[in-house]
């Protein structure tokens, strides 16, 4: 038996990266999946728009794995409470159960401070923070009924440890998402229903292709550089190193871990 038989994922800012990637390597293990996406621009956003075509060849990849995995898919704006809602229903209505949440949707601004619109902090903390708060608004209550546990994933960032600078919105945004997963691995847990975070530093999708900030680390090397250097020997991972993180949550080989902040970072939060 794979670690998901029989276990159903709902994952958002699945279109490409990371959340693709959870996508395929949760079906590789046997969980049947729900994925969502925005597929179109966000205003505060500096990072290339997902496209519907991008969230079909999600679904393509999955069904091509030969395993006989139902997935579903819609897009769905994180901001918006009420399609999460209707997209979980229809989760429960096609695929009879929902055990596993990754919160994954979520963009990226920079700017110093003194350039940081309201409008950027406003749009990054409502996809990134209230977005992964809706998230799990839509779907725990499904969980809860079930009576069978589950386990809820909050892809947060190194930014949610440590004080990153010129991107001060996904920086607190970040940190929201841990204490949001704090509160509510409290809550949920009569339940049984796990909530960890995952804190990834630079991982290898479009997020890493925003124009200027490596230009402004740069500029800022001399006195902002260490707080941008890794202990391992490596720039950047691809989103499959998240992952395998993310399986590790999912799967009852974590049965007993709920609160904890997973660090897959490279060694870049010990400095």
């Amino acid at each position: 038996m794979a670690r998901l038989d029989g276990k159903v994922a709902f994952i958002t800012g699945a279109a490409r990266g990371q959340g693709r990637s959870h996508a395929l390597r949760l079906a590789s293990e046997g969980a049947h999946i729900a994925v969502s996406d925005i597929c179109a621009p966000v205003a505060g956003n500096m990072v290339k728009p997902s496209t519907s075509d991008d969230l079909a060849e999600t679904v393509r990849q999955v069904e091509a794995l030969g395993l006989g995995t139902k997935v579903i898919s819609r897009e769905v704006d994180v901001r918006d409470l009420a399609a999460l809602e209707s997209f979980a229903q229809e989760t429960m209505d096609s695929l009879g159960r929902l055990d596993i949440v990754v919160a994954n949707a979520g963009i990226l601004a920079w700017a110093m401070l003194e350039d940081t619109t309201p409008e950027q902090w406003k749009d990054v903390i409502d996809v990134n923070l209230t977005g992964t708060f809706f998230t799990v608004k839509a779907t725990a209550p499904h969980m809860i009924r079930q009576k069978q546990g589950g386990s809820i994933i909050l892809i947060s960032s190194s930014a949610g440890v440590k004080g990153q600078p010129f991107t001060l919105g996904y920086t607190a945004s970040k940190h929201g998402i841990t204490g949001l997963m704090k509160a509510l691995s409290n809550e949920l847990g009569e339940y049984d229903i796990r909530v960890n975070s995952i804190h990834p530093a630079g991982v290898e999708t479009e997020m890493m292709n925003v124009p200027g900030l490596l230009d402004l680390i740069n500029a800022k090397a001399e006195t902002l550089g260490p707080l941008f250097m890794n202990t391992l020997p490596h720039m950047s991972m691809p989103p499959d190193d998240i992952s395998s993180a993310v399986l590790w949550l999912a799967s009852d080989d974590s049965r007993m871990v709920t609160g904890d902040q997973v660090r897959v970072d490279m060694g870049l939060c010990n400095r």
